[in-house]
């Protein structure tokens, strides 16, 4: 799906949203709702993206993956491992869409230049983005929604509830992806040179507001505010030393019409009873048992439609801070199966057919369908012992 097919899609649900007001079934005053909620996380994403980009354009993600085949002194398994930790960072701090996106190209460079098989690597992105994402709020779109139901509101009550959840479902998915590329992982390469930047100034300023803005993001702000004065400072970097790469593009229009058209839609299905029909598919709040209906409730829908519209579908019947950790491993860790079950996962793939790597669906389906069920099934041990 790209960008022109995203924004088509999120058009048809406007319209279907617009259809729901105009025939009663949704309530003006649910829309001024909806904004109020969805508002200050869209911000954040515009954002993020506008910093990750920029940041990116100013050679910080290939300059820090160079630093790390260095680090690794022509050890494979041990570059391997230096990826993974960035991924997780990238991931927790920049959200699963920056991993995916930005970082896949950077480390399949990195593989190539050093003489290594790029798909261990590659594949390392795609699953960390995915499971990595359930560490901070910022880290997933579905984590911020998650936030107005939890009583411990901000950071510290995210990382909480889903801190040892997010350690498990990151160990648990290393071991899988070593497992299954561990002899791609082998032996020893010769460290390429270091990436050619042109503007040192631009790459340490940028470098500077990257690592400023990890730490605040959990500093107890509103995500957006931190995320949007951190674009601002890299927007007035690029304007004055490289202003041809300020572009209207850097706004992820097609994902706001697409997120904007998705809310607004699934409201329209809760007032049609939608949650009625979750909640006695999910369950409802009772012994560990119910935590892993919820996880694997979240899990098959997420894989069947994508997990956005999974979490907003299933987020009535949660109930419970446990219930919804629940929901949020299923609909962040367990969409490693279908193409489209994450929005991250179908742009990986495109990046990847674009830097000439061919991952067949039919393996990532395959080793998903073992993958999947593992993590959310072992990443929900944690809130079922709470």
């Amino acid at each position: 799906m790209d960008a022109v097919k995203l924004a088509i899609a999120g058009a048809a649900l406007l319209l279907l949203a617009a259809a729901a007001v105009a025939g009663g079934i949704l309530p003006p005053g649910e829309i001024v709702e909806i904004a109020e909620r969805v508002i200050p996380i869209l911000a954040f994403v515009v954002a993020v993206t506008i910093v990750a980009e920029l940041a990116a354009k100013a050679g910080v993600f290939d300059v820090a993956a160079g630093r790390l085949a260095r680090m690794s002194r022509g050890r494979t398994v041990v570059l391997w491992l230096l990826v993974v930790a960035l991924a997780v960072v990238s991931t927790a701090f920049l959200s699963l869409d920056t991993t995916a996106v930005l970082l896949t190209p950077v480390v399949v460079a990195v593989a190539r230049a050093n003489g290594l098989p790029p798909l261990p690597f590659a594949f390392t992105t795609v699953w960390l983005a995915n499971t990595a994402s359930l560490v901070l709020p910022v880290s997933n779109l579905t984590n911020l929604l998650a936030l107005d139901h939890l009583p411990a509101g901000g950071a510290l009550g995210f990382i909480a509830l889903m801190g040892p959840t997010a350690g498990v479902a990151i160990v648990v998915t290393v071991g899988l992806l070593f497992v299954i590329h561990h002899r791609s992982l082998r032996g020893r390469f010769e460290p390429a040179p270091p990436p050619r930047i042109a503007d040192r100034i631009q790459l340490v300023a940028a470098s500077v507001v990257v690592i400023v803005l990890m730490p605040a993001l959990v500093s107890g702000w509103e995500p957006w505010i931190p995320a949007s004065l951190a674009a601002a400072l890299l927007i007035a970097l690029f304007a004055w030393r490289s202003p041809r790469a300020l572009s209207v593009r850097l706004v992820p229009w097609s994902l706001l019409v697409f997120a904007a058209g998705l809310f607004t839609a699934m409201a329209a299905l809760e007032s049609l009873g939608s949650a009625a029909i979750a909640a006695a598919v999910a369950g409802e709040p009772g012994g560990p048992l119910e935590l892993w209906r919820m996880a694997g409730t979240a899990l098959v829908a997420a894989n069947a439609v994508d997990n956005l519209p999974a979490y907003l579908l299933l987020e009535p019947a949660a109930g419970t801070p446990e219930r919804l950790g629940a929901l949020l491993v299923g609909v962040n860790a367990g969409p490693l199966i279908t193409p489209w079950a994450s929005l991250a996962t179908l742009l990986w793939h495109e990046r990847l057919h674009a830097v000439g790597v061919d991952v067949p669906w039919r393996r990532f389906i395959a080793w998903g369908l073992v993958a999947a069920p593992v993590i959310v099934g072992l990443s929900v041990l944690p809130l079922a012992l709470r």
